[in-house]
């Protein structure tokens, strides 16, 4: 379920994890629903899937396979709670922070979950994220208004 703000297509949903910064989850433009950056971080939890930090809050090990199933997870979260199914996405931007040894396993759950519905997709290695997660989706889906 969504909480509504004063502008109807600022969408927050109550059942993916919290922003870390100041934006929604997602915000609707005409038939377009732009989903902002999720990564694998559950809700109302500070453990990170996949995840061990040391003691000074960095990435000692790390679990791609947990992390990519969880970020899915939280993506069609979002999905539902705005009325959406896994298949209205057209357009997903994956960022890796370990292109050489995380692509591999990554790309093969990837096609687990997109199997039928074959959006666009970009995946891009970069050197870290806000929190310390090794994925992160940035989704773009369609949905003819009715």
């Amino acid at each position: 379920m969504f909480v509504l703000s004063m502008n109807d297509k600022i969408k927050f949903s109550k059942n993916a994890p919290e922003p870390v910064g100041s934006y929604p989850h997602a915000r609707i433009v005409g038939d377009f629903i732009y989903l902002s950056g999720i990564g694998p971080r559950e809700k109302n939890k500070k453990n990170i899937p996949g995840v061990k930090l040391d003691s000074k809050g960095n990435i000692e090990d790390y679990d791609i396979e947990i992390q990519c199933h969880s970020v899915f997870k939280n993506v069609k979260n979002v999905l539902n709670d705005i009325g959406l199914e896994w298949n209205d996405l057209i357009d997903v931007t994956v960022f890796l922070t370990n292109m050489k040894d995380d692509f591999k396993k990554y790309n093969s759950i990837y096609e687990e979950y997109f199997k039928d519905n074959q959006p666009c997709r970009t995946t891009v290695g970069i050197n870290s994220l806000p929190t310390p997660i090794a994925i992160e989706l940035k989704c773009i889906a369609y949905r003819k208004r009715k």
